[in-house]
């Protein structure tokens, strides 16, 4: 983390500091700022950056030794709860009265995206009589934004998962041209394969989904009850994957595809109105970036769900419109979400989200989402990779 840009920020902001606070992992924002993962840190921590001066590691008095020392600043222990509070209270006390601190705090829970903080260390903190407000707009600025490194990688990983995703739309229309039976979990399976052999990893397999299960937007194949894929059906494959460097982020697309030359009618007709949702998203963060203006995500939802309810899918679009997404796929960043969340967090240059809008008719046994990825660079969104035009005819 760039200390002294994080306290020109902090001071911008008006902040006096950044508190950053974890334990057993409930904070993983705050873990992946300090590069802690894989650490034994089993106790709280508490790592205070002020607006100015050094800042300091409060950590345990077994784990001292455990806290990474390329992470700059001074070391404070403590080992009973009575010189945990102490310790708190004296780094707190530096700070002007009701001097306002960032945490991964959000009111109300509105964004549990960075809700990570639990309620009584928030009590606690506050006893100390310091404000607490959230730390979003700083977790955006110095975790979320890409490299130019990042931005390479994930170039990399977008290559790899779209050959991925061709060879399996062939995989299956070869095993119904030679007529073998081919299921859901065969080609998940491939496409497990296909990433190990490029040297990506995921956090979960992807989603090959047919006809009804297509309608569920996160339906997971199963040996338990095997599915083939027969001529006729709708495939939908959402898969998403990164290579293993420790920054290496992710690349998340959806693409759609039917076994046949002839889909119906309304498969084609919820297809076109979920591209075209799709559309109207990526033109409304570009006209964004033409003008100057920056969006906040919630805007960018509310332009797709406004596109496809007035072609009358409103209530059969059950999720936001997309996710942050970095060196985890769901990502910190701001999410383009006006239905689970109000997210006003700002579209800044260097963040990366999916736009991923989906119609599901499970009970016509359809559903159909188009996924991908933009990086909002200096000089206006960025898609990498392609952009689905029509139906993948297997």
């Amino acid at each position: 983390m760039d200390i002294p840009a994080l306290q020109r920020a902090l001071a911008e902001q008006d902040l006096d500091a950044w508190l950053l606070y974890d334990f057993h992992g409930q904070n993983p924002t705050a873990v992946n700022a300090l590069g802690l993962a894989g650490h034994m840190l089993t106790r709280r921590w508490f790592y205070l950056v002020p607006r100015s001066g050094v800042p300091v590691a409060l950590v345990h008095a077994i784990e001292i030794g455990s806290f990474p020392k390329d992470v700059p600043g001074e070391r404070r222990r403590y080992a009973s709860w009575q010189s945990l509070r102490a310790e708190l209270g004296s780094l707190l006390g530096r700070l002007r009265p009701r001097a306002r601190i960032a945490m991964e705090y959000c009111p109300e829970g509105a964004i549990p995206y960075l809700s990570r903080v639990d309620a009584g260390t928030l009590e606690l903190v506050r006893t100390y009589g310091v404000d607490v407000v959230s730390s979003a707009e700083l977790v955006q600025l110095f975790l979320c934004r890409w490299d130019a490194e990042q931005v390479e990688s994930h170039r990399r990983a977008l290559a790899g998962i779209d050959a991925a995703k061709d060879a399996a739309f062939a995989r299956i229309g070869e095993a119904q041209r030679r007529g073998e039976t081919i299921l859901e979990t065969d080609v998940q399976r491939f496409l497990m394969e296909r990433f190990a052999a490029d040297g990506l990893e995921a956090d979960h397999p992807p989603i090959v989904a047919v006809n009804g299960h297509a309608g569920d937007p996160h339906y997971e194949p199963s040996d338990a009850t095997p599915t083939p894929i027969r001529r006729g059906d709708l495939v939908l494959i959402d898969l998403w994957a990164r290579a293993t460097g420790p920054r290496d982020v992710y690349a998340d697309i959806t693409w759609v595809g039917f076994c046949g030359d002839d889909p119906p009618p309304k498969l084609q007709e919820i297809f076109r109105v979920t591209t075209g949702a799709r559309d109207v998203g990526l033109a409304t963060v570009e006209r964004a970036a033409r003008a100057g203006e920056v969006l906040e995500g919630w805007q960018v939802d509310r332009a797709v769900r406004d596109f496809i309810a007035s072609h009358g899918y409103g209530e059969r679009f059950v999720h936001r419109t997309g996710h942050s997404i970095d060196t985890r796929v769901h990502g910190d960043g701001a999410n383009l979400d006006d239905l689970e969340t109000h997210d006003t967090r700002r579209l800044v240059p260097g963040l990366a989200f999916s736009i991923e809008p989906g119609i599901y008719l499970p009970e016509e046994g359809l559903g159909v989402r188009s996924e991908i990825d933009v990086f909002l660079a200096a000089d206006g969104p960025k898609v990498f990779g392609k952009i689905q035009r029509e139906l993948v005819r297997i």
